[in-house]
C-alpha cells in the first residue's frame, strides 16, 4: 500500500484551532519494552556477555529476514562501511562516488581507507544518487558506488548497477535507513553485493548502538574477520568448552564485533519490526492526509517501484511561498513542544569537506537547495494519533499563519 494515497483522510479531525501541546514531543526516541530488558537479563545472567551466542544467534535471524546471502553483525553502520571498504580492496588513489546527502559516516570511511570520497548530488525527488550525476563523476580511478538509501527510501539500482557493469565497479549500499526497504519488491540487504545497516536507537531495529553486513559468504566472512582484530573465524569460541585457545591474526583488523548484550536487543526487535513497520506507515499516512492541501509544504514521496522503510518523514519548504524560513520554523515548532531535526547538512558543505576538496554550497545544487529547507518530523512506532496530530496541528498553524 502507498501510504502517500490513503481514501479514508484523517485530516478532517484534527482542528485549526486544536489547543497547543504541553509536553515537549520528542524526535525518535527507542521502543524498548519488556522483552527487550528480559532478553539483556537472560544475557547478563548467562556466560556471555560480548560476541557469543546470541550475537550467532542474531545474525541468523537476520540472514533469514532479509533474505541475504550471508550476514555479520558489527558495532556500528560505520564499522560496516568500513571493513567492507577494506574487504573490496579500496585504498590510497581510489575513488568512491559517494551522495553528499548522507550522514558524513557515508564519507568518513572513505578517508579512512585513504582513499578519495567524491561527493555528487542527488536526485530532486527521493534525494538519493543521481545516475546522471554518478555517470558525470566517474573517472578511471573509480571503484565503488556507494548509494545512501536516504530516509529508507530505495535508490535507483537498475540504473546504479549498470553503471557499475560498465566500468567495472563494486557497489556497496549504505542501508543506514533501509531496514526494511524493497526495490522494485526485493528486500534491500538481499543482494550478493555488500549492504551496511544500521541498529542505532533512531533506527527503525534498534540494538541502541550496533549495525551490519550483508552480502555474498565469502566477502561477508572477510568483513567478519577484518572486524574482529583480523583474528581467524572460529576465535571468539576460543573460550568456549567447544573452541581451542590458539588463534591465529591473518591481517591487521579492527575492534568492530557486536556483543550479546546488543544482539539480545535485537533478537526481540526483530521480532516486532513487522509491528513497528504498521504503526510507522500509519503514522506517515496520516502526515501525508494532514499536509495534503499545504502548497507551502514539499511532502516525501514513495516512488512506484519502491517500498520505504519510513525511517525518516522529511518536510521541505517551500521558500517562495512562506514568511519564515527553516531554521525559524524548526524554532517555532520547538516552542510549540515539537521536536524534530535536520537530516542532513551535505557532507560538501562541512567545513573539512568543504576546505580539502573545495566544494561550493552551489556545486551541488539539489542537495543545497533541500538542505536549506528541510526539517524532519516525529516518526517513530510509540507515537499515539493525539501525539502525530499534534504535530500536524502545530505544523498547520506554522504554515497558516506564514503564508507569503
Amino acid at each position: 500500500m502507498n501510504p502517500l494515497s490513503v481514501p479514508d483522510s484523517p485530516r478532517a479531525s484534527v482542528s485549526e484551532d486544536r489547543p497547543a501541546r504541553t509536553d515537549f514531543l520528542a524526535y525518535n526516541p527507542p521502543t524498548i519494552g519488556d522483552a527487550e530488558r528480559a532478553e539483556v537479563m537472560d544475557t547478563l545472567q548467562s556466560p556471555w556477555v560480548t560476541t557469543g551466542p546470541k550475537t550467532h544467534a542474531f545474525e541468523g535471524a537476520l540472514k533469514d529476514y532479509l533474505q541475504a546471502p550471508g550476514v555479520v553483525a558489527l558495532n556500528s553502520c560505520t564499522a560496516g562501511l568500513h571493513v567492507a571498504l577494506v574487504a573490496l580492496g579500496v585504498g590510497p588513489g581510489d575513488e568512491v562516488i559517494v551522495p553528499s546527502m548522507t550522514f558524513c559516516a557515508t564519507a568518513n570511511v572513505v578517508e579512512h581507507v585513504g582513499a578519495k570520497p567524491v561527493l555528487v548530488d542527488v536526485s530532486p525527488d527521493s534525494l538519493t544518487l543521481s545516475p546522471e550525476a554518478v555517470r558525470a563523476a566517474i573517472t578511471p580511478r573509480t571503484k565503488v558506488l556507494l548509494p545512501v538509501h536516504y530516509a529508507g527510501h530505495p535508490a535507483a539500482m537498475d540504473e546504479l548497477d549498470a553503471l557499475a557493469e560498465e566500468h567495472g565497479l563494486a557497489v556497496l549500499e549504505d542501508a543506514a535507513h533501509a531496514i526494511p526497504t524493497h526495490y522494485k519488491g526485493r528486500l534491500v540487504g538481499s543482494r550478493a553485493n555488500l549492504a551496511a545497516f544500521s541498529f542505532y536507537a533512531t533506527k527503525n531495529l534498534t540494538t541502541i548502538e550496533g549495525g551490519c553486513v550483508t552480502g555474498d559468504p565469502a566477502l561477508v566472512e572477510k568483513c567478519r574477520i577484518i572486524g574482529h582484530h583480523g583474528m581467524n573465524r572460529d576465535a571468539w569460541k576460543r573460550f568456549d568448552r567447544s573452541g581451542s585457545w590458539y588463534y591465529e591474526v591473518v591481517l591487521p583488523g579492527f575492534k568492530y564485533n557486536m556483543t550479546d548484550v546488543q544482539a539480545s536487543i535485537g533478537l526481540q526487535q526483530l521480532k516486532r519490526l513487522e509491528a513497528f513497520q504498521r504503526r510507522r506507515r500509519e503514522v506517515v499516512a496520516r502526515y501525508a492526509a494532514g499536509f495534503a492541501d499545504l502548497a507551502a509544504l514539499q511532502l516525501p514521496v514513495e516512488l512506484p517501484w519502491a517500498e520505504s522503510s519510513w525511517h525518516l518523514y522529511v518536510l521541505r519548504l517551500r521558500p517562495e511561498l512562506l514568511r519564515i524560513d527553516r531554521n525559524a520554523f524548526i524554532d517555532e515548532l520547538k516552542a510549540r513542544n515539537i521536536g524534530t531535526s535536520v537530516h542532513y547538512l551535505p557532507v560538501h558543505m562541512h567545513p573539512f569537506y568543504r576546505d580539502k576538496y573545495g566544494y561550493l554550497p552551489e556545486a551541488l545544487p539539489v542537495a543545497a537547495d533541500a538542505y536549506s529547507r528541510m526539517l524532519s518530523v516525529p516518526l517513530h512506532p510509540g507515537l499515539t494519533d493525539e501525539d502525530v496530530d499534534d504535530v500536524i496541528h502545530a505544523v498547520r498553524r506554522l504554515v497558516l499563519a506564514n503564508l507569503a
